[in-house]
């Protein structure tokens, strides 16, 4: 654990990091946003409690302590469009998902804050990811990253209509080996709707750690948030979460069997 951040040391060749999950801001950040920036709407609620039981299964898994409002870690520190030609959010957002601004006026970061958030949040966490990968990876022979996200159903900002339930992304291919998204888009996700590299293809953190001809690989997985919450509310409701959990459980799994079953394989071929 570290200041801005937490991880779950695991015991399986599998990485779920959750870079939308902290829900802090430091007090002199919130001190100059609106109360629309202190209510971080935008945040992936509960990723944490809902993917709780990766931990029984072996997983790392990495938190971050503080709001993707104050620094986005999905995003490339340079500030490059995620999207480019699309609505995008930047490093340090200055804008809700709704447009509503974060800051009050004359007050959004400057070109020095940023850098200084690259410094004290950006930074720690992605070394994080970085020796947390590395590490497993000299384990285990390869490493497995799961981004595990959410995002309500509807954001005009960034799509028409409702968004199907589970959103994996791979980068268009690049990202992970092309038997492990086939593999998970074969998964029963039954009631739940399902797309790969649809509106979301994987974020800076999918793009920058999937490295398949290097035995890294990354699948980004863009959850509804109304498979899970009361999305108005902002609340946990435990019954629809209680519905999705097996469908994510078989996903958490089919990672684990896939980095593990290849990772016995080629050692067993060296």
């Amino acid at each position: 654990m570290s200041n801005s951040y937490t991880l779950f040391e695991g015991s399986v060749p599998l990485l779920i990091s959750m870079p939308h999950n902290g829900e802090e801001i430091p007090a002199d950040i919130a001190a100059i946003m609106t109360a629309k920036g202190r209510e971080v709407a935008d945040t992936d609620w509960y990723m944490d409690r809902l993917y709780a039981f990766a931990k029984e299964l072996g997983a790392y898994i990495l938190i971050p302590k503080y709001n993707r409002y104050v620094i986005d870690l999905n995003r490339d520190p340079d500030g490059v469009d995620l999207y480019p030609g699309a609505n995008n959010t930047e490093l340090c957002p200055t804008t809700a998902f709704d447009l509503l601004p974060l800051y009050q006026e004359g007050c959004a970061p400057t070109t020095e804050q940023i850098t200084e958030r690259v410094k004290n949040y950006w930074l720690p966490y992605h070394q994080a990811l970085a020796s947390t990968m590395q590490a497993i990876k000299t384990e285990f022979g390869q490493a497995v990253l799961l981004e595990a996200h959410s995002i309500r159903s509807h954001v005009p900002r960034f799509f028409q209509g409702q968004l199907p339930d589970f959103n994996f992304g791979n980068a268009d291919g690049k990202s992970c080996a092309p038997e492990l998204i086939a593999t998970l888009a074969d998964l029963d996700y039954a009631p739940y709707t399902m797309v790969c590299n649809g509106r979301f293809k994987g974020g800076y953190i999918t793009r920058a750690f999937g490295q398949p001809s290097n035995n890294f690989h990354a699948v980004q997985l863009e959850l509804s948030q109304h498979t899970y919450m009361n999305e108005q509310a902002m609340t946990y409701n435990e019954t629809l979460a209680l519905q999705v959990q097996p469908k994510l459980q078989a996903l958490v799994k089919t990672l684990i069997t896939f980095a593990s079953t290849t990772t016995t394989s080629k050692n067993a071929t060296d």
